[in-house]
C-alpha cells in the first residue's frame, strides 16, 4: 500500500492528475471536453522544449496543452488558480508526459512497430464526442467539430498513435511483478503502526495587530497575493425559450387521424391472454411422466429430484414459445389453470408444466381508447412541431440571422442572466439561485467563444429548449483593492501577527530540541511574550485509522508519522493561522503478520505501484538511450507566461 503511505505524506498532485493522460487531445474530445476554438497550436511553433531524432515539442505547443488542462480544472472547480495550479507542478508533469511520447513514438519507429490506419480509425470511432443521435461514428460531426476547434486530424491521430503505442511498449513492462513477504510485511505492519505525541498551538490570533497598515503597505501586499482573491471568469448569458406548449394548439389530432392511429395499431387494442406457468425441467421423460402421475407438486417434486422450479409470469403464447418452446407453450394455453400436465420435450430436457394464472384482456375499442391515442398523437405532434420550429432558427443562424433577429422574427421573449461563474454562482449576490431554464445553459455556455453564433440549447428533451448567447465575457481578475479593503487589511494584519507566532514557535522548537519539556517552553515563551496560549494536547493514533477511507489527518497529526521520537517539528497552521509545534514521544511497532490476510492484500496494492515504477524507468531507459534533448529554460518561459495569460502574479 505505498500508494496509501503516499496519500499518508500528501501529495500535490493526485486528486488532480490521477485520472488524466494531459497531453492527449483525444482524451478532450472523449470526456465530451471541447470548449474553445484553437485550443492547441501544432507542433513546430515557437522554440524547441524538446527534442528527439527528428521530432520536437515546441514551446507554444507545451503552453497550449497545458492552458487546456487548466481550464478544463477550473470549469470543474471555479476557485482554481493558476498559481496554485503551477504551484501543483501542472507544467513539469505535462511536459514529462508530452516528452515521453515523443521518446516512446521514436523508439517504437527505430524498432520497426507501426500501428496501422485502422487501429487508429477504431479510437476515433470510440470516442463519444464524434458519435450523432443515434449513438453511432458520424464523419460529418467529426470533421465539423475538428474544424470549429481548429485542431488538425493529424494533430490528433498522432496523439492516439502515442498513446497507443505507449500501451503497446510501456505497460508489458510492468507485468507479472512477484513480491516476496520479506519484502511486503515492513509495509504492511506500517499500516498497523501506532504514534503518541504532543502538539502545542501559536494562534496567530494571541498576538494583536500592531497597527494599521499604510496604502502602500496593503497595496504591496495585495499585488503579492493577488491571486488569492482572484474571481474565475464570468459570463452574462441572455436566451429565448423555445416551449412546447406553443404549438398545444396546432397538436390537437382530427378525428380522423385518432382512426388511422386505432387502426395501424389495432392488434394491440385486440382481446389478449396472458399465463403464468411453473416449470420443471427433468432429464428423462419417464422421470417426467412420473411427476405428472405422482399427485404432488411440482415444488415436492422439484426438491426430491434436487432440481428447481422454473417461474415464468404472464406471457402470451407468442412470447412463453419464444422462452420455452412452441409446444411447451401449445400445451401450457390448452391447460386448465393448476392442472400439472406435459411432458413436452424441451431444449434443455423433459418439462413439466403448471398453470399458475390466467389473465384475460377483453378488446378495447375505439371510444375506450380514444383519451390515451388522443394523448400519444397530441405529444408526438407536439413534439415534432418544436423539433421543426427549432430548425427553423437554426437555418436562420446559419444563414447569418443574429440572435436579436431571430428572436424578433419568431416572437421569442428575450431573458437576460446576471454574470455568472460556471458553476451558477452570481458573485455580486450570493443569495442569487440559478433558475431550472438557466442552469442546463451554463455549461454550453461557458464552452463558446464571444463571437459564436446563438446555439439551441436543449432545457427538457422533447419539451423546452432555449436559443443561447453570450453576450459578456468578464475574464478572471482579481477585484480592485478598494473593494475588497476591509478582508486586504484584516489579512496583513493575520499575516503579521503569524510571523510573530512563527519567532515563537522556533524560539520553543529550539528549547525542546536543548532537552526543555514542551509544556515549559511554551510556558517560558507565553510569559515572556505577555500572551496566553492553549495547554499542551496530546494526539496521535494508528496509520489505519487515520486514514480510513478517503478521509486525511491534520498536517501536524500527519507529521507525527515523519518524525524521530524525541524529536519536535514546527508545522504552519493553514491560511496563517499560526503555528504547531508537534513533539514525537511513542512509536508502537505493528506486526501484519498477526493478521491473517493482510500481507496479501497489501501485496497487490505495492505490486501495482512497483509495476508502475518499472514502466516508468524503462520509459526513462528509452529516453537515455535516444539521447533525448530537454530545454529547462523553454519550460520556466512557458510556465511565466501562462501565469501573465492568466491573471497571476510573479512568485
Amino acid at each position: 500500500m505505498i500508494s496509501f503511505f503516499r496519500r499518508f505524506i500528501g501529495s500535490k498532485f493526485g486528486a488532480v492528475f490521477a485520472l488524466l493522460f494531459l497531453g492527449l487531445v483525444a482524451f478532450a474530445f472523449a470526456a465530451g471536453d471541447i470548449n474553445r476554438k484553437g485550443g492547441f497550436s501544432l507542433p513546430g511553433t515557437g522554440g524547441a522544449a524538446a527534442s528527439v531524432g527528428g521530432s520536437s515539442l515546441s514551446e507554444s505547443e507545451l503552453q497550449s496543452r497545458v492552458q487546456r488542462v487548466f481550464e478544463q480544472q477550473r470549469r470543474e472547480n471555479p476557485g482554481m488558480q493558476i498559481g496554485t495550479f503551477l504551484q501543483m507542478g501542472a507544467v513539469s508533469q505535462i511536459y514529462n508526459q508530452l516528452v515521453a511520447g515523443l521518446a516512446i513514438t521514436e523508439f517504437s519507429q527505430d524498432q520497426g512497430m507501426y500501428l496501422s490506419k485502422r487501429m487508429i480509425d477504431a479510437q476515433i470511432a470510440a470516442i463519444p464526442a464524434f458519435h450523432d443521435a443515434s449513438g453511432k461514428f458520424s464523419p460529418d460531426l467529426f470533421r465539423q467539430l475538428l474544424s470549429s476547434q481548429g485542431i488538425n486530424e493529424q494533430l490528433l491521430r498522432t496523439d492516439i498513435a502515442r498513446d497507443l503505442t505507449g500501451k503497446q511498449l510501456i505497460l508489458p513492462a510492468g507485468l507479472g511483478v512477484a513480491l516476496p513477504d520479506s519484502l511486503v510485511l515492513p509495509y504492511a505492519s506500517l499500516i498497523l503502526e501506532a504514534r503518541e505525541g504532543r502538539v502545542a498551538a501559536i494562534p496567530a490570533t494571541a498576538f494583536k495587530p500592531t497597527g494599521v497598515p499604510s496604502d502602500a503597505q496593503l497595496k504591496d501586499f495585495y499585488t503579492r497575493n493577488a491571486e488569492r482573491f482572484i474571481v474565475p471568469e464570468q459570463r452574462k448569458l441572455r436566451y429565448a425559450i423555445v416551449d412546447a406548449d406553443r404549438f398545444a394548439g396546432a397538436s390537437v389530432p382530427s378525428d380522423a387521424e385518432v382512426a388511422r392511429f386505432y387502426a395501424t395499431n389495432k392488434a394491440a387494442y385486440a382481446a389478449r391472454e396472458t399465463r403464468s406457468i411453473e416449470q420443471l425441467i427433468l432429464p428423462n421423460e419417464s422421470a417426467a411422466r412420473a411427476v405428472v402421475g405422482g399427485g404432488t407438486s411440482l415444488a415436492a417434486a422439484a426438491q426430491k429430484a434436487g432440481l428447481s422450479v422454473n417461474s415464468i409470469a404472464a406471457k402470451s403464447q407468442t412470447d412463453l414459445a419464444a422462452e420455452t418452446s412452441v409446444d411447451a407453450a401449445r400445451i401450457a394455453f390448452a391447460s386448465p389453470q393448476g392442472q400439472i400436465t406435459g411432458p413436452v420435450r424441451t431444449a434443455f430436457g423433459w418439462a413439466v408444466l403448471r398453470v399458475t394464472a390466467i389473465q384475460k384482456t377483453p378488446e378495447r375499442t375505439l371510444d375506450q381508447v380514444r383519451g390515451e391515442i388522443v394523448e400519444a398523437l397530441r405529444v408526438q405532434k407536439q413534439g415534432q412541431l418544436l423539433s421543426d420550429f427549432s430548425a427553423k432558427i437554426e437555418d436562420q443562424v446559419a444563414d447569418g440571422a443574429t440572435f436579436d433577429e431571430v428572436a424578433k422574427d419568431n416572437g421569442l421573449q428575450v431573458a437576460t442572466a446576471p454574470a455568472l461563474l460556471s458553476n451558477g454562482q452570481n458573485v455580486a449576490d450570493r443569495n442569487y439561485k440559478v433558475g431550472d431554464d438557466v442552469a442546463p445553459l451554463l455549461k454550453p455556455g461557458f464552452s463558446m467563444d464571444a463571437d459564436d453564433d446563438p446555439q439551441m440549447v436543449q432545457i427538457i428533451a422533447q419539451k423546452r429548449y432555449a436559443l443561447l448567447d453570450v453576450t459578456d465575457i468578464i475574464p478572471a481578475a482579481a477585484p480592485p483593492l478598494d473593494a475588497v479593503r476591509p478582508a486586504i487589511t484584516q489579512m496583513y494584519q493575520l499575516r503579521e501577527s503569524a510571523a510573530r507566532a512563527r519567532t515563537l514557535a522556533d524560539s520553543i522548537g529550539a528549547q525542546v530540541a536543548k532537552g526543555t519539556p514542551l509544556e515549559k517552553a511554551v510556558a517560558d515563551a507565553a510569559a515572556r511574550a505577555g500572551i496566553s496560549l492553549p495547554p499542551v494536547q496530546k494526539g496521535g493514533g494508528r496509520r489505519a485509522d487515520l486514514m480510513r477511507g478517503d478521509q486525511r489527518p491534520p498536517a501536524h497529526i500527519a507529521t507525527l508519522f515523519a518524525m524521530a521520537v524525541g524529536t519536535a517539528k514546527v508545522v504552519p497552521i493553514s491560511n496563517d493561522q499560526g503555528y504547531f509545534i508537534v513533539q514525537l514521544d511513542r512509536i508502537q511497532q505493528g506486526d501484519a503478520a498477526t493478521v491473517p490476510g493482510l500481507v496479501d492484500r497489501i501485496r497487490s496494492d505495492i505490486a501495482n505501484v512497483v509495476a508502475g515504477e518499472y514502466a516508468q524507468q524503462f520509459e526513462r531507459g528509452i529516453e537515455r538511450d535516444l539521447n533525448v534533448k530537454r530545454n529547462p529554460q523553454a519550460v520556466a518561459r512557458v510556465t511565466q507566461e501562462l501565469r501573465r495569460a492568466n491573471g497571476g502574479v510573479a512568485p
